[in-house]
């Protein structure tokens, strides 16, 4: 289990400092950018997540295809049932599969037809420990945008370490005001 939490820290970090060198703008969105924002308060109460999913702006997609390529990772588009057109992933080697993966997805662009708001630029990201992540409300909007299970668990996260509470509902776009109470009032899911 340790190994497995390795492994995707180590890709998170592999990637991004690809990245970087290549001065690629990213940003670590989704599971590890809620993981970062959280440990800044609680290490204990972070959650551990599955993959490494990264925001790119798609005219910097052929930049970064060549920056993670030339570190070994290996493109790789798949069917999604979920995202328009498909999903973009490099895969941390050979035999591997899309658990092991970079997934890439979008700044500014909607992940789903019928998403609500599109994903947040990069210019909405800061420096973390050692790689770029969301800012705290570009993540909260995009977690409030997909809604699924496991976002309004992520959201549950930040609101039991205080790094999100009902002052938000003020900046929020109309149509993701409503989810928040849901999450006040069903602390526990």
């Amino acid at each position: 289990m340790i190994r497995a939490v390795e492994k995707i820290r180590d890709r998170l970090i592999h990637a991004a400092r690809a990245l970087d060198s290549a001065r690629v703008p990213y940003a670590v969105a989704d599971g590890n950018a809620v993981a970062a924002w959280v440990s800044r308060v609680d290490e204990a109460a972070v959650r551990n997540t599955r993959d490494v999913d990264i925001l790119l702006r798609r005219l910097d997609f052929e930049a970064a295809k060549r920056a993670l390529d030339e570190v070994g990772f290996i493109y790789h588009r798949v069917a999604s049932l979920g995202q328009a057109g498909g999903l973009d992933l490099f895969l941390d080697g050979p035999d591997t599969t899309a658990c092991d993966a970079v997934h890439i997805v979008f700044a500014t662009e909607k992940i789903r037809a019928d998403s609500p708001l599109p994903l947040p630029d990069i210019s909405e990201s800061e420096e973390a420990d050692q790689f770029r992540v969301l800012t705290l409300h570009a993540l909260i909007r995009m977690k409030l945008t997909a809604f699924r299970d496991k976002d309004r668990t992520r959201l549950r996260d930040l609101i039991e370490v205080g790094l999100l509470g009902r002052s938000i509902l003020d900046p929020l776009p109309p149509g993701l005001r409503p989810r928040m109470p849901l999450l006040f009032d069903t602390p526990q899911g």
